[in-house]
């Protein structure tokens, strides 16, 4: 059965739609300037970072954690020579909150555990060729072992009178390699969370370990750290709401890849790094770390 149309509800079908549309409209417009902004800003171009990940510097045969000191000289001056600029994680850090510039083709590179060698062997080769670096040290090797064996080139961790040198070089950032996490004790990766650990019981143990070697950077030396390294790049989800409260605003894996650093400050957490293996020549590294460039 049909039923005809009145004229209100036929107006109303006519009307309506061009209503609509209008309201549309000058909603759209509304929202244009904040729709253009955010276009703008996610159009500027990342700046592509490799990041170099060194351990121990000595004259002992190179090794996948070590490399000699004329291996880190022909690294330095590889770099140099192709234009390269090493930044320090300041610079990152205030770029990614939108401050300062970085150069066009920036590099960062890094030193983990805290070998005693970073400052005897590795320091005077950087300033030699103008370059910066960021030293992760592991609070209990400095602690432990440092202190009953101090100063050996191919063995020896820094003591915090080393680190505070370094420090004051001008040309070395010290960040957090954790406290005493840097093992396989327990089942336990790094400062990777157990399987059996709640969501709390994990928060309380790593913010316990890394908030241990705050205090004794602070304490000894003077230092805040702002930059971690996850011992054996072991990750999880868990451990950057900690590692936030803790006043960390970079995280260095080791996840290779080259970065993508934004006018974003979350683009600097989990930042990848290709392992400078001394079994490796200069240029078989430097053609892995920049492969993707």
């Amino acid at each position: 059965m049909y039923k005809c149309l009145s004229v209100r509800k036929l107006l109303w079908w006519l009307v309506f739609p061009a209503f609509a549309v209008m309201v549309c409209t000058v909603s759209f417009i509304k929202a244009k300037p904040a729709f253009t902004a955010s276009a703008h800003k996610s159009r500027e171009k990342p700046v592509p970072l490799p990041v170099i990940m060194y351990h121990s510097v000595c004259e002992k045969p190179p090794s996948e954690y070590t490399v000699t000191p004329q291996q880190l000289e022909s690294d330095l001056l590889w770099l140099k020579n192709k234009g390269f600029t090493a930044v320090n994680a300041q610079q990152l850090i205030d770029y990614a909150s939108g401050g300062g510039a970085l150069p066009e083709k920036p590099v960062l590179i890094t030193f983990d555990d805290g070998f005693y060698n970073n400052l005897s062997l590795a320091l005077p080769l950087l300033g030699k060729y103008d370059m910066c670096a960021v030293v992760s040290i592991v609070g209990r090797y400095t602690d432990d072992y440092a202190a009953a064996d101090p100063h050996a080139d191919s063995y020896s961790y820094l003591t915090w009178e080393d680190i505070s040198e370094l420090a004051a070089s001008g040309r070395i950032e010290i960040g957090s390699h954790t406290y005493d996490m840097h093992s396989n004790r327990a089942g336990r990766q790094g400062c990777a969370k157990l399987p059996e650990e709640t969501a709390e019981e994990y928060a309380a143990r790593l913010s316990a370990d890394i908030g241990l070697l705050k205090t004794e950077l602070s304490r000894n030396c003077g230092i805040i750290p702002a930059v971690f390294a996850y011992p054996f790049g072991a990750l999880c989800r868990e451990s950057l709401p900690v590692l936030r409260d803790s006043g960390i605003l970079m995280t260095l894996t080791c996840r290779e890849g080259i970065n993508a650093i934004t006018r974003d400050p979350d683009c600097l957490y989990g930042i990848f790094r290709y392992n400078r293996s001394g079994l490796l020549t200069t240029e078989e590294y430097m053609e892995r770390l920049t492969k993707e460039l």
